[in-house]
């Protein structure tokens, strides 16, 4: 009975496994994202079919800013190959001098400033069926605190070439 049960729950481990590749839509995505206050180049890497790593380099005015996220991929309306992310991170960066633009008003700099803080994410993402490509719409808050403390919410438009 002990030997059935084995076999049972490694048979039923295999076919989640399986199950769980065919709902992946691509593994890896380069592209460009366009933000309500950088713009950039970003790569994404999903880990298995759910979890994804995404890295944003955010150039912006007089600055650029580096973003990681872990992001938690679940289908959406009911849609093929449309599906819901969320998730969070954290972001690094600099300002030089000159106006740094947020949400709500600007601040002036007359120097260059750290950038540093926390961030969630909130989006939609749609894998073309016949075309590597991936198209996204996200909000991206932030909790900005080495310029701060001040909260951010970034609008975010995403084009990707996947594989």
């Amino acid at each position: 009975m002990k030997k059935f049960s084995f076999v049972a729950l490694l048979l039923t481990g295999f076919l989640l496994v399986a199950n769980r590749s065919q709902a992946q839509d691509y593994k890896t995505a380069v592209g460009l994202k366009f933000g309500g206050f950088e713009n950039g180049p970003s790569i994404k890497y999903f880990m298995d079919s759910s979890t994804a790593l995404e890295g944003i380099l955010g150039l912006r005015n007089h600055g650029l800013v580096v973003t990681g996220l872990y992001e938690i991929h679940q289908p959406a309306f009911s849609t093929p190959l449309l599906k819901w992310y969320y998730g969070f991170g954290a972001h690094v960066g600099s300002v030089g001098r000159g106006v740094y633009k947020r949400f709500g008003d600007d601040n002036y700099y007359n120097d260059s400033h750290v950038l540093l803080g926390a961030d969630a994410i909130l989006g939609l993402e749609y894998k073309l069926p016949d075309a590597p490509i991936a198209v996204s719409l996200d909000l991206n808050p932030r909790l900005e605190l080495a310029t701060g403390p001040f909260f951010d919410l970034a609008p975010g438009l995403g084009i990707k070439y996947t594989f």
